[in-house]
């Protein structure tokens, strides 16, 4: 199975996330490791698993900081490969080690503050301008 297929499903969850803002300059705790429902735990999310693979395993959470994909993987090659394929459609990406959670500006910084992990920002190719 390739992953690129599951994209869909982050670029939805990024479109209904909308846009954040904030610049919160935290102490950023050591990353945080372990299985996806440890990593939801964390954060207090119930995750909506969406797939469940050997390669990959996907949820989509809300907490009381917002919506955000919750997704780990088996390899850090399989992760990277993910992270850019989905970096195309722009977003915010909270990396750790064989995770990724993906979300709007705010929920990743309020993420970060709980799992640590490093930020990477999607290309966004929209363009923002109006006809008329």
């Amino acid at each position: 199975m390739r992953v690129t297929r599951l994209l869909p499903a982050a670029a939805a969850v990024l479109a209904l996330a909308g846009c954040g803002s904030g610049g919160d300059t935290e102490a950023v705790p050591p990353t945080a490791t372990g299985s996806l429902e440890r990593l939801a735990a964390e954060v207090k999310c119930k995750p909506n698993m969406q797939t469940d693979a050997d390669e990959i395993r996907q949820a989509i959470c809300d907490n009381r900081d917002g919506k955000f994909i919750l997704a780990t993987f088996a390899t850090d090659r399989g992760q990277r490969e993910w992270i850019n394929d989905a970096k195309d459609y722009g977003g915010y990406y909270l990396v750790g080690r064989k995770w990724v959670a993906v979300g709007d500006d705010g929920v990743v910084k309020a993420l970060r503050g709980t799992l640590g992990g490093d930020v990477e920002i999607g290309t966004d190719h929209h363009a923002h301008s109006h006809a008329g």
